[in-house]
């Protein structure tokens, strides 16, 4: 993951960063569990509408830059894959690329990146809803699994939520598990306050 030093940047690395993941959830329409089916489709709905937002938002703003390009998956070819190992492949990779994606959110919005009201308010929206779906990702590793504190990235052992990523909502272990809010001390508010 390159860092996001522009919105333009944001919405071009996050587009492929999308269609991997709707490439990898429509495997589990093959999965033996109803609730990871449901998972597989809620990302598949959820982010090819987002994909199609974003690659309008280019169109409109970016015309004259380059199209987004993939620069590499991040997830594995689950295709050959059926059972528990489907589920449990599935689950291992898409929480450490659903934090590359919070990870992006969280950079545009704490440093300003975001040109466009919508943009700013589309990566809330992705940081948030993909932060409520680690959770459960992590719940599904843990129950079905018996694998806790998993790491959120691969080849980084312990970047696990923890005080190192304060800077984002919901990534402080607290009372209130991780629930996502509004603007954190580093991300000026809306109304500049």
């Amino acid at each position: 993951m390159r860092p996001i030093t522009s919105e333009y940047d944001y919405l071009s690395q996050m587009v492929p960063h999308h269609e991997d993941a709707i490439t990898a959830a429509r495997q589990l329409q093959r999965s033996n569990r109803p609730e990871m089916r449901q998972l597989g489709q809620s990302i598949v709905t959820t982010q090819t509408a987002e994909v199609g937002k974003m690659k309008g938002w280019l169109e409109q703003w970016y015309r004259q830059s380059p199209a987004p390009s993939p620069s590499g998956t991040t997830m594995p070819d689950l295709s050959g894959l059926s059972g528990d190992q489907l589920d449990k492949a599935f689950l291992q990779h898409m929480i450490p690329h659903h934090m590359m994606a919070i990870m992006m959110s969280q950079q545009l919005l704490m440093h300003g990146e975001a040109q466009h009201a919508e943009v700013a308010d589309f990566a809330r929206k992705v940081r948030d809803g993909q932060w409520a779906e680690v959770r459960t990702m992590r719940q599904y590793l843990a129950q079905w699994f018996g694998q806790q504190n998993m790491p959120c990235m691969p080849g980084m052992p312990g970047m696990t939520p923890g005080p190192h990523m304060s800077g984002m909502p919901g990534m402080t272990p607290g009372p209130h598990s991780g629930t996502p809010g509004g603007p954190t001390p580093t991300e000026p508010s809306p109304t500049g306050t």
